[in-house]
Protein backbone atom coordinates (compact mmCIF):
# COMPACT_ATOMS: atom_id res chain seq x y z
CA UNK A 1 0.00 0.00 0.00
CA UNK A 2 0.95 3.49 -0.68
CA UNK A 3 0.21 6.41 1.62
CA UNK A 4 -1.59 9.08 0.72
CA UNK A 5 -1.13 12.49 2.75
CA UNK A 6 -2.47 15.95 3.66
CA UNK A 7 -0.61 18.66 3.09
CA UNK A 8 -0.11 19.14 6.86
CA UNK A 9 1.59 15.71 6.55
CA UNK A 10 3.96 16.48 3.76
CA UNK A 11 5.65 19.25 5.39
CA UNK A 12 5.95 17.35 8.55
CA UNK A 13 7.54 14.60 6.20
CA UNK A 14 10.22 17.66 4.04
CA UNK A 15 10.92 18.62 8.43
CA UNK A 16 12.38 15.20 8.85
CA UNK A 17 13.83 14.57 5.64
CA UNK A 18 15.67 17.53 5.97
CA UNK A 19 16.47 16.56 9.46
CA UNK A 20 18.13 13.30 8.16
CA UNK A 21 20.33 15.77 5.78
CA UNK A 22 18.53 16.45 2.31
CA UNK A 23 17.71 19.70 2.33
CA UNK A 24 14.31 21.65 0.66
CA UNK A 25 16.81 23.00 -2.16
CA UNK A 26 17.79 19.57 -2.93
CA UNK A 27 14.16 18.40 -2.51
CA UNK A 28 13.23 21.02 -5.56
CA UNK A 29 16.07 20.09 -7.68
CA UNK A 30 14.83 16.49 -7.39
CA UNK A 31 11.41 18.13 -7.80
CA UNK A 32 11.94 19.72 -10.97
CA UNK A 33 14.15 16.79 -12.27
CA UNK A 34 11.48 14.51 -12.02
CA UNK A 35 8.86 16.84 -13.84
CA UNK A 36 11.63 17.10 -16.78
CA UNK A 37 12.05 13.16 -17.15
CA UNK A 38 7.69 13.70 -16.96
CA UNK A 39 7.92 16.17 -19.66
CA UNK A 40 10.61 14.65 -22.00
CA UNK A 41 8.24 11.29 -22.00
CA UNK A 42 6.10 13.51 -24.78
CA UNK A 43 8.76 13.89 -26.34
CA UNK A 44 7.99 17.66 -26.82
CA UNK A 45 9.68 20.19 -29.15
CA UNK A 46 8.12 23.52 -27.86
CA UNK A 47 7.46 23.51 -23.98
CA UNK A 48 5.53 26.71 -22.25
CA UNK A 49 6.19 26.42 -18.39
CA UNK A 50 4.05 28.05 -16.09
CA UNK A 51 5.43 29.69 -13.00
CA UNK A 52 3.68 31.50 -10.01
CA UNK A 53 5.31 33.67 -7.12
CA UNK A 54 6.40 29.88 -4.50
CA UNK A 55 7.91 26.92 -4.98
CA UNK A 56 5.57 25.36 -6.83
CA UNK A 57 6.64 27.80 -9.54
CA UNK A 58 10.63 26.64 -8.36
CA UNK A 59 10.01 23.70 -9.16
CA UNK A 60 9.15 24.52 -12.92
CA UNK A 61 12.18 27.23 -12.98
CA UNK A 62 14.51 23.47 -12.65
CA UNK A 63 12.19 21.46 -15.25
CA UNK A 64 12.94 24.26 -17.80
CA UNK A 65 16.21 24.48 -17.22
CA UNK A 66 17.06 20.53 -17.43
CA UNK A 67 14.51 20.83 -20.74
CA UNK A 68 16.72 23.54 -22.45
CA UNK A 69 19.52 21.13 -21.67
CA UNK A 70 17.80 18.43 -23.44
CA UNK A 71 17.43 20.55 -26.77
CA UNK A 72 13.69 21.74 -26.14
CA UNK A 73 13.14 24.62 -26.87
CA UNK A 74 11.69 26.15 -23.40
CA UNK A 75 9.24 29.39 -22.81
CA UNK A 76 9.16 30.13 -19.33
CA UNK A 77 6.04 32.51 -18.06
CA UNK A 78 6.50 34.57 -15.10
CA UNK A 79 4.50 36.80 -13.05
CA UNK A 80 7.54 39.11 -12.18
CA UNK A 81 11.22 38.95 -13.08
CA UNK A 82 13.61 35.90 -11.79
CA UNK A 83 15.15 38.30 -9.17
CA UNK A 84 12.14 39.10 -8.17
CA UNK A 85 10.25 36.06 -6.92
CA UNK A 86 9.13 36.11 -3.15
CA UNK A 87 10.24 32.54 -2.12
CA UNK A 88 14.25 32.91 -1.62
CA UNK A 89 14.34 28.88 -3.15
CA UNK A 90 12.54 29.84 -5.85
CA UNK A 91 14.26 32.88 -6.26
CA UNK A 92 17.81 31.19 -6.29
CA UNK A 93 16.80 28.12 -9.40
CA UNK A 94 15.05 31.30 -11.46
CA UNK A 95 18.02 33.53 -11.99
CA UNK A 96 20.05 30.53 -12.51
CA UNK A 97 18.01 29.22 -15.10
CA UNK A 98 18.08 32.74 -16.73
CA UNK A 99 21.16 32.99 -16.79
CA UNK A 100 21.30 29.78 -18.91
CA UNK A 101 19.49 31.73 -21.82
CA UNK A 102 16.18 30.34 -21.47
CA UNK A 103 13.54 32.99 -23.03
CA UNK A 104 11.35 34.22 -20.24
CA UNK A 105 7.95 36.20 -20.57
CA UNK A 106 7.02 38.11 -17.79
CA UNK A 107 3.11 39.62 -17.15
CA UNK A 108 1.91 38.34 -20.40
CA UNK A 109 -1.24 39.44 -21.81
CA UNK A 110 -4.13 36.73 -22.35
CA UNK A 111 -3.10 37.03 -25.96
CA UNK A 112 0.77 36.76 -25.81
CA UNK A 113 -0.15 33.75 -23.73
CA UNK A 114 -2.48 32.28 -26.29
CA UNK A 115 -0.07 32.38 -28.99
CA UNK A 116 2.81 30.89 -26.78
CA UNK A 117 0.35 28.24 -26.17
CA UNK A 118 -0.83 27.76 -29.67
CA UNK A 119 3.06 27.37 -30.55
CA UNK A 120 4.08 24.54 -27.69
CA UNK A 121 3.44 21.09 -27.57
CA UNK A 122 3.23 20.51 -24.19
CA UNK A 123 2.84 22.83 -20.91
CA UNK A 124 3.97 22.83 -17.40
CA UNK A 125 1.63 24.09 -14.93
CA UNK A 126 4.06 25.13 -11.94
CA UNK A 127 1.63 28.19 -10.81
CA UNK A 128 -0.13 27.54 -7.72
CA UNK A 129 1.07 24.56 -5.33
CA UNK A 130 -0.20 22.84 -2.39
CA UNK A 131 -0.93 25.60 -0.22
CA UNK A 132 -3.58 27.46 -2.33
CA UNK A 133 -6.48 27.88 -0.56
CA UNK A 134 -9.52 29.55 -1.51
CA UNK A 135 -9.96 31.68 -5.03
CA UNK A 136 -7.50 32.17 -7.94
CA UNK A 137 -6.80 35.73 -8.10
CA UNK A 138 -4.91 37.92 -10.96
CA UNK A 139 -2.13 37.13 -13.44
CA UNK A 140 -3.41 33.32 -12.42
CA UNK A 141 -7.38 33.88 -13.16
CA UNK A 142 -6.38 34.86 -16.44
CA UNK A 143 -3.39 32.43 -17.24
CA UNK A 144 -5.71 29.26 -16.39
CA UNK A 145 -8.78 29.43 -18.71
CA UNK A 146 -6.33 30.89 -20.86
CA UNK A 147 -4.04 26.94 -20.54
CA UNK A 148 -7.37 25.05 -20.17
CA UNK A 149 -8.49 26.60 -23.90
CA UNK A 150 -5.46 25.78 -25.26
CA UNK A 151 -4.53 22.78 -27.42
CA UNK A 152 -1.32 21.23 -25.47
CA UNK A 153 -1.47 18.67 -23.17
CA UNK A 154 -0.62 19.65 -19.94
CA UNK A 155 1.36 18.60 -17.31
CA UNK A 156 0.78 19.86 -13.47
CA UNK A 157 3.54 19.60 -10.57
CA UNK A 158 2.28 18.73 -7.59
CA UNK A 159 -1.27 19.22 -7.55
CA UNK A 160 -3.58 21.24 -10.94
CA UNK A 161 -3.40 24.97 -9.98
CA UNK A 162 -6.66 25.91 -8.16
CA UNK A 163 -7.40 22.78 -6.93
CA UNK A 164 -7.17 22.27 -2.88
CA UNK A 165 -4.84 19.66 -2.25
CA UNK A 166 -6.99 18.63 0.81
CA UNK A 167 -10.29 19.25 0.22
CA UNK A 168 -10.36 18.48 -3.11
CA UNK A 169 -12.50 21.31 -4.32
CA UNK A 170 -11.39 23.10 -7.54
CA UNK A 171 -11.47 27.33 -7.73
CA UNK A 172 -13.53 29.04 -10.27
CA UNK A 173 -10.40 28.48 -12.37
CA UNK A 174 -8.35 25.50 -12.13
CA UNK A 175 -6.26 23.72 -14.28
CA UNK A 176 -7.61 20.42 -16.02
CA UNK A 177 -4.13 18.29 -16.15
CA UNK A 178 -3.42 15.73 -18.69
CA UNK A 179 -0.83 14.37 -16.10
CA UNK A 180 -0.03 15.36 -12.41
CA UNK A 181 3.67 14.58 -11.51
CA UNK A 182 3.05 14.81 -7.64
CA UNK A 183 5.87 14.84 -5.27
CA UNK A 184 7.14 12.65 -2.50
CA UNK A 185 3.46 11.27 -1.67
CA UNK A 186 0.13 11.70 -3.23
CA UNK A 187 -2.18 14.33 -2.04
CA UNK A 188 -5.87 13.64 -0.08
CA UNK A 189 -7.05 16.25 -2.74
CA UNK A 190 -6.01 14.33 -5.40
CA UNK A 191 -9.11 11.59 -4.87
CA UNK A 192 -11.59 13.93 -3.12
CA UNK A 193 -14.31 15.82 -4.23
CA UNK A 194 -13.17 17.53 -7.97
CA UNK A 195 -10.10 16.46 -7.84
CA UNK A 196 -10.44 13.42 -10.15
CA UNK A 197 -11.27 15.50 -12.97
CA UNK A 198 -8.92 17.69 -12.96
CA UNK A 199 -6.07 15.68 -11.85
CA UNK A 200 -5.89 12.98 -15.19
CA UNK A 201 -3.17 10.27 -14.64
CA UNK A 202 -1.36 10.25 -11.88
CA UNK A 203 2.65 9.90 -11.28
CA UNK A 204 4.69 10.25 -8.58
CA UNK A 205 8.38 11.42 -7.31
CA UNK A 206 9.58 10.29 -4.55
CA UNK A 207 12.60 12.33 -4.34
CA UNK A 208 14.12 10.80 -1.38
CA UNK A 209 16.18 7.51 -1.49
CA UNK A 210 15.13 6.72 1.69
CA UNK A 211 11.72 7.29 1.99
CA UNK A 212 10.76 4.49 3.16
CA UNK A 213 12.46 4.46 6.25
CA UNK A 214 10.64 7.76 7.23
CA UNK A 215 7.27 7.89 5.92
CA UNK A 216 5.60 6.28 8.59
CA UNK A 217 6.94 8.80 10.76
CA UNK A 218 4.07 10.80 9.82
CA UNK A 219 0.16 9.87 9.88
CA UNK A 220 -1.16 8.97 6.86
CA UNK A 221 -4.41 10.51 5.25
CA UNK A 222 -5.05 7.24 3.72
CA UNK A 223 -3.32 4.57 1.81
CA UNK A 224 -4.05 3.80 -1.80
CA UNK A 225 -4.60 -0.28 -1.92
CA UNK A 226 -2.30 -1.83 -4.93
CA UNK A 227 -3.65 -4.72 -6.76
CA UNK A 228 -0.84 -7.20 -5.23
CA UNK A 229 -2.06 -6.36 -1.56
CA UNK A 230 -5.01 -8.07 -2.41
CA UNK A 231 -3.61 -11.54 -3.26
CA UNK A 232 -4.21 -13.03 -0.33
CA UNK A 233 -7.90 -12.62 -1.52
CA UNK A 234 -7.65 -15.17 -4.63
CA UNK A 235 -7.38 -18.58 -3.97
CA UNK A 236 -8.64 -21.41 -6.08
CA UNK A 237 -11.67 -23.30 -4.47
CA UNK A 238 -10.21 -26.72 -2.83
CA UNK A 239 -11.46 -29.82 -4.44
CA UNK A 240 -13.03 -31.18 -1.39
CA UNK A 241 -15.68 -28.23 -0.82
CA UNK A 242 -19.01 -28.16 -0.64
CA UNK A 243 -22.09 -25.25 -0.80
CA UNK A 244 -21.44 -25.15 3.30
CA UNK A 245 -17.77 -24.80 3.26
CA UNK A 246 -17.34 -22.36 0.26
CA UNK A 247 -19.56 -19.98 2.68
CA UNK A 248 -23.24 -18.95 3.90
CA UNK A 249 -24.76 -15.50 3.93
CA UNK A 250 -28.15 -14.55 4.53
CA UNK A 251 -29.89 -11.39 3.03
CA UNK A 252 -32.19 -9.81 4.79
CA UNK A 253 -33.76 -7.45 2.25
CA UNK A 254 -36.58 -6.51 0.05
CA UNK A 255 -40.30 -4.95 0.54
CA UNK A 256 -43.48 -5.16 -1.34
CA UNK A 257 -42.18 -1.90 -3.22
CA UNK A 258 -38.23 -3.17 -3.42
CA UNK A 259 -38.29 -6.50 -4.09
CA UNK A 260 -35.19 -5.85 -6.88
CA UNK A 261 -32.52 -4.94 -4.33
CA UNK A 262 -32.81 -7.96 -2.41
CA UNK A 263 -32.73 -9.81 -5.75
CA UNK A 264 -29.53 -8.15 -7.13
CA UNK A 265 -27.94 -8.36 -3.64
CA UNK A 266 -28.68 -12.22 -3.10
CA UNK A 267 -27.37 -13.20 -6.77
CA UNK A 268 -24.63 -10.92 -6.10
CA UNK A 269 -23.35 -12.77 -2.95
CA UNK A 270 -23.61 -15.85 -4.84
CA UNK A 271 -22.05 -14.57 -8.07
CA UNK A 272 -18.90 -13.47 -5.71
CA UNK A 273 -18.23 -16.87 -4.36
CA UNK A 274 -20.64 -17.74 -1.45
CA UNK A 275 -21.81 -21.10 -2.07
CA UNK A 276 -25.20 -21.47 0.40
CA UNK A 277 -26.75 -17.66 -0.23
CA UNK A 278 -30.49 -17.09 1.24
CA UNK A 279 -33.02 -14.34 0.97
CA UNK A 280 -35.64 -13.89 3.87
CA UNK A 281 -37.71 -10.78 2.81
CA UNK A 282 -41.29 -9.85 4.06
CA UNK A 283 -44.04 -12.40 3.05
CA UNK A 284 -45.70 -9.52 0.51
CA UNK A 285 -42.47 -10.12 -2.31
CA UNK A 286 -41.49 -13.54 -0.93
CA UNK A 287 -43.02 -15.46 -3.84
CA UNK A 288 -41.87 -12.70 -6.54
CA UNK A 289 -38.74 -13.26 -5.60
CA UNK A 290 -38.57 -16.76 -5.68
CA UNK A 291 -39.43 -16.68 -9.32
CA UNK A 292 -36.46 -14.32 -9.94
CA UNK A 293 -33.83 -16.59 -8.00
CA UNK A 294 -34.73 -19.86 -8.73
CA UNK A 295 -30.96 -21.14 -6.91
CA UNK A 296 -31.88 -19.58 -3.83
CA UNK A 297 -34.09 -20.29 -1.01
CA UNK A 298 -36.65 -17.39 0.08
CA UNK A 299 -37.91 -17.23 3.71
CA UNK A 300 -40.85 -15.68 3.64
CA UNK A 301 -40.91 -13.41 7.12
CA UNK A 302 -44.21 -11.77 8.27
CA UNK A 303 -45.14 -8.21 6.84
CA UNK A 304 -47.07 -5.07 8.03
CA UNK A 305 -49.47 -3.69 6.02
CA UNK A 306 -47.46 -1.74 3.42
CA UNK A 307 -45.18 -4.68 2.60
CA UNK A 308 -42.23 -4.52 4.96
CA UNK A 309 -40.91 -6.51 7.29
CA UNK A 310 -44.02 -6.96 10.58
CA UNK A 311 -44.00 -6.65 14.56
CA UNK A 312 -43.15 -10.13 14.39
CA UNK A 313 -40.29 -10.23 12.00
CA UNK A 314 -37.47 -9.45 14.63
CA UNK A 315 -37.40 -12.73 16.64
CA UNK A 316 -37.80 -15.04 13.41
CA UNK A 317 -34.92 -13.10 11.56
CA UNK A 318 -32.53 -13.63 14.58
CA UNK A 319 -33.09 -17.07 15.12
CA UNK A 320 -32.41 -17.90 11.35
CA UNK A 321 -29.56 -15.66 10.86
CA UNK A 322 -27.47 -17.68 13.63
CA UNK A 323 -26.86 -20.42 11.16
CA UNK A 324 -25.25 -18.38 8.78
CA UNK A 325 -21.54 -17.47 8.64
CA UNK A 326 -22.77 -13.64 7.02
CA UNK A 327 -25.69 -11.31 7.47
CA UNK A 328 -26.45 -8.61 4.93
CA UNK A 329 -29.27 -6.33 5.68
CA UNK A 330 -31.12 -3.69 4.53
CA UNK A 331 -31.38 -3.45 0.53
CA UNK A 332 -34.72 -2.42 -0.10
CA UNK A 333 -36.07 -2.65 3.40
CA UNK A 334 -37.37 0.56 4.14
CA UNK A 335 -37.32 2.28 7.82
CA UNK A 336 -40.64 1.06 9.11
CA UNK A 337 -40.96 0.12 12.84
CA UNK A 338 -40.68 -3.55 12.12
CA UNK A 339 -37.38 -2.81 9.95
CA UNK A 340 -35.85 -0.70 12.63
CA UNK A 341 -36.51 -3.52 15.25
CA UNK A 342 -34.80 -6.60 13.16
CA UNK A 343 -31.66 -4.13 12.80
CA UNK A 344 -31.61 -3.75 16.21
CA UNK A 345 -31.92 -7.73 16.90
CA UNK A 346 -28.71 -8.27 14.34
CA UNK A 347 -26.81 -6.67 16.14
CA UNK A 348 -27.02 -8.13 19.08
CA UNK A 349 -26.03 -11.47 17.26
CA UNK A 350 -22.48 -12.92 17.13
CA UNK A 351 -22.06 -12.98 13.20
CA UNK A 352 -20.43 -10.78 10.95
CA UNK A 353 -22.89 -8.47 9.98
CA UNK A 354 -23.23 -5.69 6.75
CA UNK A 355 -25.62 -3.17 7.36
CA UNK A 356 -26.50 -1.49 3.99
CA UNK A 357 -29.42 0.91 2.29
CA UNK A 358 -32.43 1.10 4.86
CA UNK A 359 -30.66 -0.76 7.48
CA UNK A 360 -28.26 2.53 7.84
CA UNK A 361 -30.86 4.48 8.01
CA UNK A 362 -32.68 2.23 10.53
CA UNK A 363 -29.55 3.00 12.35
CA UNK A 364 -29.59 6.42 12.24
CA UNK A 365 -33.17 6.52 13.18
CA UNK A 366 -32.38 4.78 16.39
CA UNK A 367 -30.31 7.66 17.31
CA UNK A 368 -30.42 10.73 18.63
CA UNK A 369 -27.63 13.35 16.91
CA UNK A 370 -25.60 10.59 15.74
CA UNK A 371 -24.71 7.32 16.00
CA UNK A 372 -21.42 8.29 17.33
CA UNK A 373 -22.82 9.45 20.73
CA UNK A 374 -24.43 6.53 21.48
CA UNK A 375 -22.25 3.95 20.46
CA UNK A 376 -23.69 1.37 22.68
CA UNK A 377 -26.20 1.00 19.59
CA UNK A 378 -23.56 -0.59 17.22
CA UNK A 379 -20.94 -1.47 19.89
CA UNK A 380 -20.16 -5.93 19.11
CA UNK A 381 -17.62 -8.42 19.46
CA UNK A 382 -18.38 -9.64 16.28
CA UNK A 383 -17.28 -7.40 12.64
CA UNK A 384 -19.99 -4.83 11.93
CA UNK A 385 -19.65 -3.25 7.94
CA UNK A 386 -21.56 -0.26 7.34
CA UNK A 387 -21.52 0.49 3.67
CA UNK A 388 -22.84 4.29 3.83
CA UNK A 389 -22.93 6.36 0.54
CA UNK A 390 -22.62 10.42 1.82
CA UNK A 391 -26.02 11.21 2.30
CA UNK A 392 -26.53 7.81 3.88
CA UNK A 393 -23.18 8.71 5.84
CA UNK A 394 -24.47 12.06 6.88
CA UNK A 395 -27.52 10.84 8.69
CA UNK A 396 -25.78 8.36 10.95
CA UNK A 397 -23.81 11.34 12.28
CA UNK A 398 -26.41 13.72 12.77
CA UNK A 399 -26.61 15.26 9.55
CA UNK A 400 -23.55 16.51 9.44
CA UNK A 401 -22.65 18.05 5.31
CA UNK A 402 -20.63 14.72 4.08
CA UNK A 403 -19.82 15.53 0.18
CA UNK A 404 -16.37 14.44 -0.53
CA UNK A 405 -13.83 12.26 0.22
CA UNK A 406 -12.37 14.61 3.39
CA UNK A 407 -15.54 15.25 4.78
CA UNK A 408 -16.88 11.35 4.82
CA UNK A 409 -13.50 10.57 5.94
CA UNK A 410 -14.02 12.84 8.97
CA UNK A 411 -17.66 11.69 9.51
CA UNK A 412 -16.42 7.53 9.01
CA UNK A 413 -13.50 8.03 11.79
CA UNK A 414 -16.22 9.73 14.29
CA UNK A 415 -18.29 6.69 14.09
CA UNK A 416 -15.20 4.34 14.09
CA UNK A 417 -13.75 6.41 17.32
CA UNK A 418 -16.42 6.29 19.39
CA UNK A 419 -16.30 2.62 19.33
CA UNK A 420 -12.92 1.79 18.50
CA UNK A 421 -13.09 -1.65 17.48
CA UNK A 422 -11.12 -3.26 15.06
CA UNK A 423 -13.74 -5.27 13.77
CA UNK A 424 -15.82 -2.44 13.21
CA UNK A 425 -15.51 -0.87 9.22
CA UNK A 426 -17.19 2.04 7.43
CA UNK A 427 -17.18 1.37 3.53
CA UNK A 428 -18.14 5.51 2.89
CA UNK A 429 -19.12 4.77 -0.69
CA UNK A 430 -18.31 7.67 -3.25
CA UNK A 431 -16.23 8.08 -6.72
CA UNK A 432 -13.51 7.50 -4.75
CA UNK A 433 -14.71 5.14 -1.31
CA UNK A 434 -12.78 5.14 1.50
CA UNK A 435 -12.54 2.01 3.54
CA UNK A 436 -12.07 3.50 7.14
CA UNK A 437 -11.13 1.50 10.41
CA UNK A 438 -10.24 2.35 13.45
CA UNK A 439 -6.06 3.17 12.65
CA UNK A 440 -6.27 3.10 9.06
CA UNK A 441 -8.37 4.39 5.83
CA UNK A 442 -7.52 2.51 2.87
CA UNK A 443 -8.50 4.13 -0.97
CA UNK A 444 -8.94 0.75 -3.13
CA UNK A 445 -8.92 1.09 -6.85
CA UNK A 446 -12.10 3.28 -8.45
CA UNK A 447 -14.60 2.20 -10.75
CA UNK A 448 -15.78 4.25 -13.75
CA UNK A 449 -18.96 6.58 -13.46
CA UNK A 450 -20.67 3.82 -15.08
CA UNK A 451 -21.45 2.53 -11.35
CA UNK A 452 -23.63 5.92 -10.69
CA UNK A 453 -26.61 3.98 -11.43
CA UNK A 454 -29.32 2.33 -9.03
CA UNK A 455 -28.87 -1.04 -7.77
CA UNK A 456 -24.91 -0.80 -7.92
CA UNK A 457 -24.97 -0.44 -4.42
CA UNK A 458 -27.07 -3.38 -3.90
CA UNK A 459 -24.42 -5.43 -5.56
CA UNK A 460 -21.60 -4.11 -4.10
CA UNK A 461 -23.32 -5.18 -0.86
CA UNK A 462 -23.89 -8.95 -2.19
CA UNK A 463 -20.11 -9.06 -3.37
CA UNK A 464 -19.36 -7.80 0.08
CA UNK A 465 -20.72 -9.94 1.77
CA UNK A 466 -20.13 -12.90 -0.29
CA UNK A 467 -16.41 -12.05 -0.08
CA UNK A 468 -17.14 -11.80 3.71
CA UNK A 469 -18.43 -15.28 3.75
CA UNK A 470 -16.16 -17.53 2.07
CA UNK A 471 -13.30 -15.75 4.61
CA UNK A 472 -15.39 -17.73 7.82
CA UNK A 473 -13.76 -15.20 10.28
CA UNK A 474 -10.50 -16.05 9.62
CA UNK A 475 -9.54 -12.18 8.44
CA UNK A 476 -6.01 -10.13 9.48
CA UNK A 477 -7.38 -6.94 8.22
CA UNK A 478 -11.37 -6.19 7.50
CA UNK A 479 -10.39 -2.84 5.71
CA UNK A 480 -8.32 -5.02 3.38
CA UNK A 481 -11.01 -7.13 2.59
CA UNK A 482 -13.41 -5.03 1.77
CA UNK A 483 -10.96 -2.91 -0.26
CA UNK A 484 -11.29 -6.55 -2.35
CA UNK A 485 -14.56 -6.65 -2.59
CA UNK A 486 -14.68 -3.03 -3.06
CA UNK A 487 -11.87 -3.79 -6.38
CA UNK A 488 -13.89 -6.46 -7.95
CA UNK A 489 -16.82 -4.34 -7.81
CA UNK A 490 -15.12 -1.36 -9.22
CA UNK A 491 -14.42 -4.12 -12.32
CA UNK A 492 -17.65 -5.07 -12.90
CA UNK A 493 -18.23 -1.16 -13.97
CA UNK A 494 -14.94 -1.02 -16.66
CA UNK A 495 -16.28 -4.22 -17.90
CA UNK A 496 -19.70 -3.17 -18.15
CA UNK A 497 -19.02 -0.17 -19.76
CA UNK A 498 -16.79 -2.07 -22.25
CA UNK A 499 -19.69 -3.97 -22.74
CA UNK A 500 -22.87 -1.80 -23.19
CA UNK A 501 -20.96 1.77 -23.20
CA UNK A 502 -20.47 3.85 -20.23
CA UNK A 503 -23.88 5.60 -20.19
CA UNK A 504 -25.73 2.61 -20.72
CA UNK A 505 -25.04 0.12 -17.73
CA UNK A 506 -27.58 -0.80 -15.60
CA UNK A 507 -26.83 -2.64 -12.14
CA UNK A 508 -28.10 -6.02 -13.30
CA UNK A 509 -25.71 -5.85 -15.92
CA UNK A 510 -22.72 -5.91 -13.42
CA UNK A 511 -23.69 -8.88 -11.34
CA UNK A 512 -23.31 -11.25 -14.25
CA UNK A 513 -19.68 -10.08 -15.49
CA UNK A 514 -18.46 -10.53 -11.17
CA UNK A 515 -16.85 -13.38 -12.60
CA UNK A 516 -14.82 -11.31 -15.24
CA UNK A 517 -13.94 -8.75 -12.38
CA UNK A 518 -12.84 -11.75 -9.60
CA UNK A 519 -10.49 -12.62 -12.84
CA UNK A 520 -9.43 -8.92 -13.45
CA UNK A 521 -8.69 -8.62 -10.22
CA UNK A 522 -6.54 -11.55 -9.75
CA UNK A 523 -4.38 -10.81 -13.74
CA UNK A 524 -3.78 -7.69 -12.03
CA UNK A 525 -2.66 -8.47 -8.39
CA UNK A 526 -0.25 -11.21 -10.56
CA UNK A 527 1.09 -8.26 -12.87
CA UNK A 528 1.98 -6.44 -9.91
CA UNK A 529 3.57 -9.16 -7.99
CA UNK A 530 5.57 -9.75 -11.58
CA UNK A 531 4.01 -13.30 -12.32
CA UNK A 532 1.88 -12.14 -14.98
CA UNK A 533 2.75 -9.94 -18.45
CA UNK A 534 -0.05 -7.92 -20.22
CA UNK A 535 0.23 -10.02 -22.62
CA UNK A 536 -0.56 -13.55 -20.73
CA UNK A 537 -3.07 -11.49 -19.43
CA UNK A 538 -4.86 -11.27 -22.39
Amino acid sequence: MKPILSTEEVVKLENIIEREGTSKAELMEHAGEFVALTALSYHPKEVVVLVGFGNNGGDGWVAADILQQHDVHVVVVSPVEPNEVPSALARHVARRTAGRDVEIVVGPSRDELSALLVKADLAIDAILGTGFHGEVRPPFSIWIPTLNDSSPRVISVDVPSGLDSDSGVAADHCVRADKTATMIAPKIGLYSADGPQFVGELVCGELYDRLDEVIDDVDHAAEIVEPADLVDYIEPLPANVNKYSRGSVLVVAGSARYPGAAMMAAKSAARAGAGYVAVAAPDACANLIRMALPSIPVIAIPSDSRGSFGAAARQVVCEIAKKYDCVLCGPGMTTASGCMQVVSGLLELDVPLILDADALNCLARLSIDGIDKTPELYRREAPLILTPHHRELSRLVGDVPVDDLGTAIDAAQRIEWAVGSDNLVVVAKGATTAIVGVEKVLIPISGPASLATAGSGDVLAGIMAGTVATAHGDVDCWELLCAYAVAVHSYTGFAAAAEYGEKSVIATDLIDLIGEALQLVENEACKDLGILTDGEAE
